[in-house]
């Protein structure tokens, strides 16, 4: 730890998440998925020459409002309709920067300065849900099916 700091300088979403299970009355406290064998790999050309596609816990529907979808795909201008209003820890951080749930901009510059290849033309959206067997059954495989249409080299997660 850094001199003067007595406590944690980051969430540990893990513990956070325990303790929330716990508070609310629940016997187990929640599983997290594990898997033996991981999709990760090197990649097989340099950055400056991948697409990257970028993947957010952000809605586009408010709190409460109906949705068609779960997930969407949704074109890179459209990247200041999201609502942040859904499932993340208040107390622990906040919204202010879209930038830290949907990094586009950032990005963007690398892509001028010649960092990174390219961006997907657009950003993919998966609002929070707690149901593993939806998510390694429905949602990863749409993702991964977008990507794939989009020539995507890295997907990067950024979770609210």
């Amino acid at each position: 730890m850094s001199q003067g700091i007595s406590h944690r300088s980051y969430v540990s979403y893990i513990d956070k998440s325990r303790e929330y299970y716990r508070a609310s009355g629940y016997e187990r406290p929640y599983r997290w998925a594990h898997f033996e064998d991981v999709p990760f790999s090197r990649l097989a050309k340099p950055l400056s020459q991948c697409r990257i596609g970028v993947v957010t816990t952000a809605d586009q529907a408010p709190s409460g409002a109906p949705r068609a979808t779960k997930l969407f795909a949704a074109p890179n201008s459209d990247s200041k309709r999201l609502f942040t209003e859904k499932s993340w820890d208040r107390e622990a951080t906040h919204t202010n920067d879209p930038e830290s749930y949907l990094p586009l901009a950032s990005l963007a510059k690398h892509v001028v300065t010649g960092g990174v290849g390219s961006l997907s033309p657009r950003f993919y959206g998966v609002p929070t849900d707690y149901s593993q067997r939806l998510t390694l059954e429905q949602d990863a495989p749409q993702i991964e099916a977008w990507m794939r249409e989009e020539g995507v080299d890295i997907a990067l997660l950024v979770p609210l």
